[in-house]
């Protein structure tokens, strides 16, 4: 009798994982090492993340603004009776300078003062100019709705909005020894 090509034992094609299979030993599971193909990333904390907000918000947001509520606007009240464009003569050199910070090194001052650092997700490098630009516009419109800013308190990475939208993740710099 002639053996079929199914039913040769022998044969080297990858089958389907069977719990009976791996019950007896035919099949090794897969650890979990051998599962997750991802490097473990040091994510930075919500507190971290949060200082670092705060710095950058008084290290670059406070002197643009005082520039356009008092230089540009006139005064309080001239930015009163034009808060739409007030807020887009702040918000559009924020998202500039941010960009340009993060581009040249990655980081923010505030981000600097905690040891944090931008990256690309599926890198592990500094990301390109246009999603470190996508994230800043990203970021300026999840605060507009909060939510996108209220998501890192409900995830384990602390991932915002727009971390997720943009494939980035902030990260705590190895220390230097």
């Amino acid at each position: 009798m002639a053996k079929t090509a199914n039913s040769d034992p022998q044969r080297h094609t990858p089958r389907k994982k069977r719990f009976r299979d791996i019950k007896q030993g035919r099949i090794t599971k897969k650890t979990s090492q051998e599962k997750s193909q991802k490097p473990k990333r040091n994510y930075a904390s919500k507190g971290e993340k949060v200082k670092a907000f705060l710095t950058d918000s008084f290290m670059l947001v406070m002197p643009i603004m005082y520039i356009v509520f008092y230089l540009v606007m006139g005064g309080r009240e001239g930015f009163a009776a034009h808060k739409a464009l007030g807020w887009l003569y702040i918000l559009v050199p924020l998202i500039v300078i941010q960009t340009a910070f993060m581009y040249k090194t990655g980081q923010t001052p505030g981000y600097r003062a905690y040891d944090l650092t931008l990256i690309d997700e599926s890198t592990g490098e500094k990301p390109s100019l246009f999603i470190i630009f996508f994230r800043n516009v990203a970021a300026v419109l999840s605060l507009f709705t909060i939510f996108g800013w209220l998501m890192m308190f409900f995830r384990k990475d602390a991932k915002t909005l727009h971390d997720l939208l943009s494939n980035t993740a902030v990260i705590c710099l190895p220390e230097s020894k």
